[in-house]
């Protein structure tokens, strides 16, 4: 195995002296060149455990147990100059969502890239931007774009930029959060087609974030779905998106469009997702679930087999 994440708690404190529970005991493992898929609505804390795997967290923030194994290590024990040095960028990296907001606007693309290279590895600057124009070629930009700055190139060109960023050191790991945010739908098949032909060429694990389920279906082995900082479902892909366990894993799936049942009615989920600082007692979605019952509203439902390798947290498998 080459990434376990156990029983990995973050919550952002507030002002009141409250906290916000990100990510509350979430638990998966991730093998060598695999893609697990991890979705849910927005706030559900898909990019906030991604954030606290690399410990790249605002100051509010604070990690308050589980653990984080990379090839056996627990990388949250680790202290920050050896984080930085030995995993960040090395060993995980990520692709952040909105490039535009990721990228420095009045720094040159070859620049940003050049200096992940220097930062990490004792390479002239010559070297390092010989070494970005590579990348950029390797995700199907013209080398000569190592000049532009990033408001020269479209949204599309800029998300390659940030995965050819996030390859600079040709990580085990790769986190995509988000990385079809704000592209036209053809952009958006171009960029998933490019990660998954570097995954496959480059031999890397892939965590993909989305709250789009019909991406996370095209491009996983794996599926996480997560609910109110907890996953409430996880398992194989055909086996979690074909034959839906958890309610509310369902009601995502009859959310979207099909192209078989093209009469088929779109179906919601009623409500909102719950105050993360508050949150409901026992399972955090029964105010939303039409099968709820009275176990549900008092006790927390643990993730329990209810197939083969696929787990779902729910209290109607008993």
């Amino acid at each position: 195995m080459l990434l376990e994440v156990k029983d990995l708690r973050m919550y952002y404190e507030v002002g009141d002296g409250g906290f916000v529970k990100a990510v509350d005991g979430v638990s998966f493992n991730l093998d060598r060149e695999e893609a697990l898929g991890i979705v849910g609505e927005s706030g559900c804390g898909k990019s906030s455990l991604a954030i606290t795997i690399l410990r790249i967290l605002p100051s509010n923030a604070r990690i308050l147990g589980g653990e984080v194994l990379l090839d056996g290590v627990d990388i949250l024990r680790l202290d920050e100059p050896r984080l930085r040095k030995e995993v960040r960028w090395r060993k995980i990296s990520m692709v952040f969502q909105g490039s535009m907001n990721a990228l420095n606007p009045i720094i040159k693309v070859g620049d940003q890239i050049a200096e992940a290279i220097m930062l990490h590895e004792k390479v002239s600057k010559k070297d390092a931007y010989r070494r970005a124009e590579e990348l950029l070629s390797l995700v199907g930009i013209d080398p000569s774009r190592v000049s532009s700055y990033p408001f020269e190139l479209s949204g599309g060109q800029r998300q390659r930029v940030m995965i050819a960023m996030a390859l600079a050191l040709n990580p085990k790991v790769l986190i995509a959060d988000e990385p079809t945010t704000a592209l036209d739908v053809i952009v958006q098949a171009q960029t998933l087609k490019l990660i998954k032909e570097l995954q496959s060429r480059l031999k890397l694990s892939l965590m993909l974030i989305s709250h789009d389920i019909s991406v996370v279906a095209e491009m996983s082995d794996k599926v996480a779905v997560m609910y109110a900082g907890k996953i409430v479902e996880y398992g194989p892909a055909v086996e979690v998106l074909l034959q839906p366990k958890h309610p509310y894993t369902t009601a995502l799936l009859k959310s979207v469009p099909s192209i078989r049942e093209s009469k088929r009615k779109l179906a919601y989920i009623p409500g909102v997702p719950p105050n993360l600082v508050n949150p409901p007692s026992g399972c955090r979605f029964h105010p939303r679930c039409p099968y709820a019952m009275d176990i549900c509203r008092e006790k927390e439902p643990n993730l329990k087999e209810v197939g083969e390798h696929h787990l779902a947290a729910c209290h109607l498998y008993r």
